[in-house]
C-alpha cells in the first residue's frame, strides 16, 4: 500500500531555498538596518530612537529620562533587536567624539574618547538634543508618510522631516551583506550654504560646490593632507583621504624639545594610541623619545611626548605618523537608500535629493496648513451666518425638540452643512455678544489672507524654494559653528594629489609617430648659435621631433588634432622621461582616433572669460573662439572647430580680444590685421578666411603680434632671421599679404615663424631628433627680403632638415671653451652673415581688397 503524502509537507530545492532566504535576509539587512536613507541621513534604529523620545514627550526643553526605559520604548514599539544594540547606538549618539553635531543629549556617563563604554543603561538619563529637534519639527503636519511597525500594533515614520541634510553634517558607517557605507561628517553652516547655492543654480557643478563645502569636517579636529580624496570622494562617491593629528613642537628651557598633540584622527582611540607608541619604544622601533605622558582633560585633548636632546623632533614625529594612528586614512563611500534601492552618490546628488526631499515636506506642510485654515473658516462661516440671523437661529433651536432636529432645520433653512450646524449649536452664549462678534469677523479675515497664502506658495515653486531658504538659514543662525579640521596641502608625499605636486617648469615634446613625454627645462642647456646641439631624445630614422612646449606641471595641456578636435590633460599627467627615452605612445594618454594626430599644443593656466582662442588652419581659415568653451573636454576628445574637406589646423593661440594676428606661409608670405576682424564664433564654427593662398601655398603658422616685436622666421634648410615687427603693415583679413623671406634652393621653405622679443631661447629640432638651444637675442635682424643666417648645422648625409621650432624661457648662457671645429663653424656663419643680401624688393602681391566674406562660417 503506497504511503499517502502529507500535505503539510511542501518538496522544495536545498539551494533554490537558501538562495531566496538568503536574498531575503540580505536585502532586509541592506533596507532595514545598515544603511541610511538620504532624505534624512538616519538608518531605521536611530530614527526610532527619536521618535520615540519625541513621542515620550523627552524634548531638549523637558526633564532628563532614564536611559532604560527609552530603550524600552524602542525595542517594544519599534525595534525587534537586542536591547544593548540600541543602547550603544544611543550613546554613540550622545558622544561628542563621534558625532559632528549631537543629536541625544546624555547625562551621565557615555563613555570617553580613550574608549571606555558608557554606564549601563539603568544609570544614565538621556533626552533629545536641540539640534535632533529639528529632525522632527512638523512631524504632526502630515509631511512625512507612516508605515506599520513589525508588529502591526503600532505606527512608525518612514523617514523624518529633517529640517537640515543630517547625511552630510553627522556622516554616518555601516556594513551590510556585500556593501558598505563610510560618510565622513561636515560643517552644518558649509553644508547649509551648498543645497542653498543648488537651490539658486541647478546646473552648479561640483567643482564650484567645493568652494562652498571645501571638505569633511570631524568633530575631534586634526588635518586632512590634500585635496584630491575629497575630490574624487566629491565627483565619484568613493575616495580616501589622509587624517592627520594636529602637533605643535614646543622647545623648554633647557632646550629639549617636546612634540604636544591637541587633536587626534577622527575615530582613533586616544589610549590605544598611546600604547602603540610606548610599544614602539619599548621595541625600539623609535628612538629618542625619553617621557610620554597623557595630559588630557576637560578643557581638551593633550598628549606630551618628550624628546631626547640629541633627537630631532621632526624625524621623530616623521616616524610617528608613518608607524602609529598620529596619521590615518578615511576610506568615503557615500552609499545611501535612494527610494528604497541602494546609491553610491556624489557631492551634488546627495544635496540634491534633500533638497527634493525638503520640496515635499514644504509642500506638505503647506496642504496640511490649508486644509486646517479651511475646515476653520468653513466653521467661521458657518458662525457669521449665525450672528447675522440671530433671532430666528434662536426661534429655530428653542422650537427643535431635540438636537437632531434643530441640527437639520439649521442645515435646511440656512443652507449649512452639518459642521457648521454643529458648531452653531456648541456656540457659547458669551459669542454673542460685540466683542467676541468682532473677533470671529477679525479670525475669519486673518484665516481668508492666510488661505490666500498658502494657495500662492503651493502654485509657485519658487515660493516653496524660498521657504526652504529661510528655514535652513534659521537653522544655520542657530547652530553653526566653527570648522574644526583643518585641510592643508603640504606635508605628504601623493602624485595623485595636484595640490601637493611641486609647481615646476617643464618641457613636454612629442613626435611625428606620437610619442609624448615630459621632461625639466634645466635639462637642455644654451649653446652658442650654429652649434651641433644635443641629441633630444631617442628616435629612430622613421621618426622626428614635431611638437614642443614649455609649460607648468599645474597648467592645463590643450591638444588639437588635425581633424579640429581637442584634447586635454595636466602638465604632471604626462609621463616624466630621461633625456634619451622616446616617451609614451600619445594613445595612451589621449583618446586619439585612428588617422587622427596632434596638430597644435597650448597651455592654459585659468579659462579666463575675457580670453579667446584664435584658430587658423592650412587653408588659411581663421577663427576666434571664447576660451572658456574649452573649459569642459570629456575624456573622448570635444570639436575645436568644424574643417572643410582636405583641410586641416596648423596653429592655436591665446588671445585677449585686443591683439593682432599674424600669418605666415610656406612660400614666405605673411599679412597682419587685428583680432576682431574675425568675430567671436561658436565652438563648431568653421571660421572665416584670414589670407588668400595661391593653389602651391599653405599656412605654416600664426602668432599674436606683440607690441614692440620682432617676426622671426626659421626656414627648413636652418637658417633664421629676425625682422622688426613695424616692417609688416597693417591689411584686412582675407588679402594676400606681402613678403617676409627672401626664399631659395639654399634657405628652404618656411617651415615656422615665431613673434619674439629677444628675451627668450630658441629649440630647434630637426627631422633627426636633434635639439639646439639658442638665444634669439644671438639672431641677426635683417629686412624682410633676405635669406637670413644659418642657425644649425643639418647632416645632409641623410637629407636632415628642420621639424619644428619652438621659443622657451631664457637660460642664462654659460662659458663653454670652444674646439676647433666650433669655431670655424661660427666664423663660416658669421661669413654666411655677412654675405646676406639686404635689398628690398617690391612684393610680390600689393594687399588686395579684403575678402570679408563669412561664406564659411558655419556657426
Amino acid at each position: 500500500m503506497a504511503e499517502t503524502p502529507n500535505p503539510r509537507v511542501k518538496e522544495i530545492n536545498i539551494s533554490t531555498e537558501m538562495r531566496t532566504s538568503f536574498l531575503d535576509y540580505a536585502m532586509s539587512v541592506i533596507v532595514a538596518r545598515a544603511l541610511p536613507d538620504v532624505r534624512d541621513g538616519l538608518k531605521p534604529v536611530h530614527r526610532r530612537i527619536l521618535y520615540a523620545m519625541h513621542d515620550l514627550g523627552m524634548h531638549s526643553d523637558k526633564a532628563y529620562k532614564k536611559s532604560a526605559r527609552i530603550v524600552g520604548e524602542v525595542i517594544g514599539k519599534y525595534h525587534p533587536h537586542g536591547d544593548s544594540a540600541v543602547y550603544e547606538t544611543m550613546v554613540r549618539m550622545a558622544q561628542d567624539f563621534n558625532y559632528r553635531y549631537m543629536l541625544v543629549d546624555g547625562h551621565g556617563n557615555f563613555g570617553s574618547v580613550d574608549g571606555d563604554s558608557a554606564a549601563a543603561m539603568r544609570y544614565t538619563e538621556a533626552r533629545m538634543s536641540k539640534i535632533s529637534m529639528e529632525l522632527l519639527r512638523d512631524i504632526n503636519k502630515d509631511t512625512i508618510d507612516y508605515q506599520d511597525n513589525y508588529d502591526g500594533s503600532e505606527r512608525e515614520p518612514i523617514v523624518l522631516p529633517a529640517r537640515f541634510p543630517n547625511l552630510l553634517v553627522n556622516g554616518t558607517s555601516g556594513i551590510a551583506v556585500g556593501m558598505a557605507t563610510n560618510i565622513p561628517p561636515h560643517q552644518l553652516g558649509e553644508v547649509i550654504d551648498g543645497v542653498l547655492a543648488i537651490s539658486k543654480d541647478p546646473e552648479i557643478t561640483i567643482p564650484e560646490l567645493m568652494e562652498i563645502i571645501p571638505g569633511p569636517d570631524f568633530p575631534t579636529g586634526g588635518l586632512i593632507l590634500g585635496r584630491s580624496g575629497i575630490r574624487k570622494a566629491y565627483e565619484t562617491g568613493r575616495g580616501s583621504i589622509t587624517m592627520r593629528s594636529k602637533v605643535e613642537i614646543e622647545t623648554k628651557s633647557n632646550g629639549k624639545e617636546v612634540i604636544v598633540v591637541n587633536e587626534i584622527p577622527y575615530q582613533v582611540n586616544k589610549a590605544r594610541l598611546i600604547e602603540k607608541i610606548a610599544e614602539l619604544v619599548r621595541d625600539k622601533k623609535i628612538d629618542g623619545i625619553t617621557d610620554l605622558r597623557d595630559e588630557s582633560d576637560r578643557d581638551g585633548l593633550r598628549i606630551v611626548i618628550e624628546v631626547r636632546k640629541d633627537a630631532n623632533a621632526n624625524v621623530l614625529l616623521n616616524n610617528l605618523y608613518k608607524q602609529t594612528a598620529l596619521q590615518t586614512s578615511f576610506g568615503i563611500n557615500t552609499l545611501a537608500l535612494v527610494d528604497g534601492q541602494p546609491k553610491v552618490l556624489n557631492l551634488k546628488q546627495c544635496l540634491v535629493y534633500y533638497l527634493d526631499h525638503q520640496r515635499v515636506v514644504i509642500r506638505r506642510r503647506t496642504e496640511f496648513e490649508l486644509r486646517k485654515a479651511e475646515a476653520r473658516a468653513h466653521i467661521l462661516e458657518g458662525l457669521r451666518i449665525a450672528l447675522d440671523n440671530l433671532d430666528a437661529i434662536i426661534a429655530l433651536i428653542r422650537g427643535s425638540r431635540t438636537t437632531d432636529i434643530a441640527r437639520e432645520g439649521l442645515m435646511t433653512e440656512f443652507n449649512l452643512s452639518e459642521k457648521q450646524a454643529q458648531a452653531i449649536l456648541d456656540m457659547r452664549l458669551q459669542r454673542l455678544t460685540g466683542l467676541e462678534r468682532e473677533k470671529i469677523e477679525e479670525e475669519y479675515q486673518s484665516l481668508v489672507q492666510l488661505i490666500n497664502e498658502l494657495k500662492a506658495i503651493l502654485a509657485d515653486e519658487e515660493k516653496i524654494l524660498e521657504i526652504i531658504r529661510e528655514e535652513l538659514l534659521e537653522v544655520k543662525e542657530r547652530f553653526n559653528d566653527k570648522r574644526r579640521t583643518e585641510i592643508v596641502t603640504a606635508g605628504i608625499e601623493m602624485i595623485e594629489d595636484e595640490d601637493l605636486i611641486p609647481r615646476e617648469n617643464v618641457v613636454i615634446t612629442l613626435t611625428h609617430n606620437g610619442y609624448i613625454k615630459r621632461l625639466p627645462v634645466s635639462t637642455y642647456r644654451a649653446q652658442k648659435r650654429g652649434g651641433r646641439g644635443i641629441q633630444g631624445m631617442g628616435t629612430n630614422e622613421n621618426d622626428f621631433v614635431e611638437h614642443l612646449i614649455t609649460t607648468s606641471t599645474h597648467d592645463t595641456i590643450l591638444y588639437f588634432t588635425n581633424k579640429g578636435k581637442v584634447y586635454r590633460t595636466k602638465g604632471y599627467e604626462v609621463p616624466e622621461f630621461s633625456r634619451t627615452a622616446k616617451g609614451i605612445p600619445i594613445i595612451n594618454l589621449l583618446g586619439v582616433e585612428k588617422g587622427e594626430w596632434v596638430n597644435a599644443i597650448i597651455h592654459v593656466e585659468e579659462f579666463n572669460e575675457d580670453w579667446s582662442l584664435f584658430f587658423a588652419t592650412k587653408d588659411g581659415i581663421a577663427k576666434r573662439t571664447p576660451l572658456t568653451s574649452f573649459a569642459n573636454i570629456r575624456n573622448n576628445g570635444l570639436i575645436a572647430l568644424n574643417l572643410r574637406e582636405g583641410d586641416e589646423l596648423i596653429s592655436v593661440r591665446l588671445t585677449d580680444g585686443d591683439k593682432e594676428i599674424i600669418i605666415g606661409t610656406k612660400n614666405g608670405l605673411m599679412i597682419r590685421f587685428p583680432e576682431t576682424d574675425v568675430r567671436s564664433m561658436g565652438r563648431t564654427a568653421t571660421g572665416v578666411k584670414g589670407i588668400s593662398l595661391d593653389e602651391s601655398d599653405e599656412v605654416v603658422g600664426m602668432e599674436v603680434l606683440e607690441e614692440s616685436a620682432d617676426i622671426l622666421v626659421v626656414t627648413k634648410n636652418g637658417f633664421g632671421k629676425r625682422t622688426p615687427a613695424t616692417e609688416y603693415r597693417r591689411q584686412g583679413r582675407g588679402g594676400k599679404g606681402i613678403k617676409t623671406c627672401n626664399i631659395t634652393d639654399k634657405n628652404g621653405d618656411l617651415v615656422t615663424m615665431k613673434v619674439v622679443n629677444g628675451e627668450e631661447d630658441l629649440m630647434v629640432i630637426t627631422t633627426g631628433g636633434v635639439i639646439i638651444r639658442i638665444p634669439v637675442s644671438g639672431i641677426s635682424i635683417t629686412g624682410r627680403n633676405t635669406q637670413g643666417v644659418k642657425l644649425i648645422s643639418l647632416n645632409k648625409d641623410v637629407d636632415e632638415s628642420v621639424s619644428t621650432v619652438a621659443q622657451v624661457d631664457k637660460e642664462e648662457e654659460k662659458d663653454e671653451e670652444l674646439d676647433e671645429n666650433e669655431l670655424k663653424l661660427e666664423s663660416l656663419q658669421d661669413q654666411e652673415a655677412s654675405e646676406v643680401v639686404d635689398t628690398e624688393e617690391t612684393p610680390v602681391t600689393e594687399e588686395t581688397e579684403n575678402h570679408d566674406t563669412d561664406e564659411n562660417n558655419n556657426e
